[in-house]
């Protein structure tokens, strides 16, 4: 069974109708769990809020969170503590779920998140295999402010 593949098990169910005495088969659709065991971590951590994504390896999005769904308004959504409680829910989500237990990390941002989110996925049983920041780098900076004139 491929791993990112979904797959739609048949069922078959016997009706009895009232009107006929024929027995009908009806066949009905179940989804099979996904069983995803690797995966990757993407970590935006702002300043404003950190938001918490599990995906499969094609970049397929299992779960997610961030530190407002969680209940955190204003300028606690932009805390350590936040980013914590944030990887704790998508974590165990992906685990239960998907049954996740390796990830290559993915870091954007320069907010408070960033250490607390790898502490967390380390706490969580969830091995890290490699840590990518992938922080977006000016290539020349702002427009300059225009020259004085004397």
């Amino acid at each position: 069974m491929d791993d990112t593949s979904k797959e739609v098990q048949e069922v078959v169910t016997p009706v009895v109708s009232d009107e006929s005495s024929s027995t009908a088969t009806k066949t009905k659709k179940r989804k099979v769990k996904r069983t995803v065991a690797t995966g990757q971590v993407h970590v935006q951590a702002t300043f404003n809020n950190t938001i918490i994504t599990f995906t499969d390896t094609n970049g397929n999005v299992l779960s997610t969170a961030s530190a407002g769904a969680c209940g955190f308004r204003g300028s606690k959504k932009g805390t350590a503590y936040a980013a914590q409680v944030a990887v704790e829910k998508a974590g165990n989500t992906a685990k239960t779920s998907f049954g996740m237990n390796k990830v290559d990390v993915f870091i954007k941002g320069v907010g408070l998140g960033r250490d607390a989110a790898m502490r967390t996925l380390t706490n969580l049983g969830i091995h890290v295999e490699k840590i990518t920041d992938v922080t977006g780098v000016p290539h020349g900076g702002c427009r300059p402010r225009k020259a004085k004139r004397n």
